[in-house]
């Protein structure tokens, strides 16, 4: 039972960090301080993404899933729970690209409008 628990609340960790790392560039909007946390897991998600690695937390939450006497998963976080509702077909290079290159394209947006604020507002 207690495995259960903690395979859970890895699962809820890791789908807070992917809704941080694909929205917390709004957040930095607001607070550019949250940028010192964000840029580095931006960067993390892009690159499990490009190179199709997984993702510590999904390695911790199969493990904790076979303790609890489950099967477990292969593949990665986004391919066992993501890709269902999204995509009906299995995750491919192609589409870990695509989920990449929006992280990057948002936050480089994001990032680059802060910059523009801020730099903007020197020379007026």
């Amino acid at each position: 039972m207690i495995y259960r628990l903690l395979a859970d609340s890895v699962l809820i960790l890791h789908l807070l960090f992917i809704g941080f790392v694909v929205f917390g560039g709004f957040s930095a909007l607001r607070s550019p301080r949250i940028a010192l946390a964000h840029i580095p897991a931006a960067c993390w998600g892009a690159f499990i993404e490009l190179t199709g690695g997984l993702c510590p937390l999904t390695v911790i939450e199969v493990e904790f899933r076979r303790l609890a006497g489950d099967a477990g998963y292969s593949g990665s976080f986004i391919e066992h729970y993501l890709l269902p509702v999204i995509y009906p077909a299995g995750l491919t290079g192609d589409i870990q690209f695509v989920l990449a290159a929006l992280v990057i394209l948002i936050n480089a947006a994001i990032y680059g409008w802060l910059v523009y604020r801020k730099c903007g507002s020197r020379f007026q």
